[in-house]
């Protein structure tokens, strides 16, 4: 049974209601963009989605990959030296919306309380770069992160990757990569509420079709966007869940919300990867919806999660061992 929902998490569920359009009735996905971009901007936005740790030093880099240059932002914990451990975060928003900027709550939490850096880049979105666009994108750019690793002061051998939703997706189709390539190695995988199947709709779907953030006309929409006339492929590019093997990947913290529809997508990515032998920590946040760790001005328990990703780093990538 789920817990309640915090008072400010159903006063936002409810503007959210009423003001924002459904992805799956948008007729521009740009300026839907521009418009949620705008929102993040302004002093609610701040109060919704959070500012940036102040112990952390934020700036933008390019990454300049064949033919097209991508933008990323790099949170860099101040106050200790030397060549520092590195996660590479991909946002969320259906691999139609969202930017750097949206997870930059998150991210440099992580940089100031793990001492990692944090390195979060962009990549093209669908409908106007459908699949596979942004695999494409998120593959190339960690590849260019660990191959420039002494000019970005990382050590590309202590490198985690971590994203929520489609960038949980994205986190965990460049881990299966890794793994098969050989390189960059992957020490870890952050996974937040993880879209890792686009076509089947597990129970927690099923059970909960309309939740805040979130609803299962939205995902469907999402995925129909994203796919375009690659939709129905089982390619593991695409829902990494379906990979032949799971064997040798790296060692995982999945994180789902309760009240969210996507719930079962975490558990049985946790299941598949157990399965394999795969050391795998996992949790499931009450009284949290989608995108919570998105939304730390409304969904309390955002502070725990964020501890919680910050201890498993340390101990990962970043504590001696």
């Amino acid at each position: 049974m789920t817990a309640p929902l915090a008072p400010r998490t159903r006063i936002f569920a409810a503007l959210l209601e009423r003001l924002a359009t459904p992805v799956e009735e948008a007729q521009d996905h740009a300026a839907l963009r521009a418009e949620r971009d705008r929102l993040m901007r302004t002093a609610a936005g701040r109060l919704v989605f959070g500012t940036p740790d102040r112990r952390v030093r934020t700036e933008s880099i390019e990454i300049p990959l064949k033919g097209r240059t991508l933008r990323a932002v790099v949170h860099r914990p101040t106050g200790v030296g030397g060549v520092r451990p590195v996660v590479v975060n991909f946002h969320g928003g259906g691999w139609v919306q969202g930017s750097p900027e949206q997870s930059a709550w998150l991210a440099s939490r992580v940089a100031a309380g793990s001492g990692a850096v944090v390195i979060s880049p962009s990549y093209r979105l669908a409908p106007e770069h459908p699949f596979p666009a942004a695999t494409d994108d998120t593959w190339e750019a960690l590849g260019w992160i660990a191959e420039n690793a002494e000019r970005l002061g990382i050590d590309p051998d202590r490198l985690a990757v971590m994203g929520d939703s489609a960038g949980g997706n994205l986190a965990a189709v460049v881990a299966q990569r890794a793994t098969a390539e050989g390189l960059p190695r992957i020490a870890a995988q952050v996974l937040i509420y993880p879209a890792v199947e686009m076509y089947e709709k597990f129970a927690s779907e099923l059970r909960m079709p309309d939740e805040p953030v979130l609803t299962s006309a939205n995902m469907s929409a999402f995925a129909h966007l994203y796919m375009g006339d690659a939709y129905g492929t089982t390619d593991p590019l695409a829902s990494p869940l379906r990979a032949e093997s799971f064997a040798g990947l790296p060692p995982a913290f999945i994180l789902t919300a309760d009240h969210d529809p996507l719930l079962d997508n975490g558990v049985k990515y946790r299941d598949a990867l157990q399965r394999a032998g795969v050391p795998v920590q996992y949790r499931e946040y009450a009284s949290a919806i989608h995108g919570f760790l998105s939304l730390p001005g409304v969904v309390p328990v955002a502070k725990q999660a964020v501890v919680d990703i910050v201890d498993y780093v340390a101990a990962r990538i970043v504590i001696p061992r």
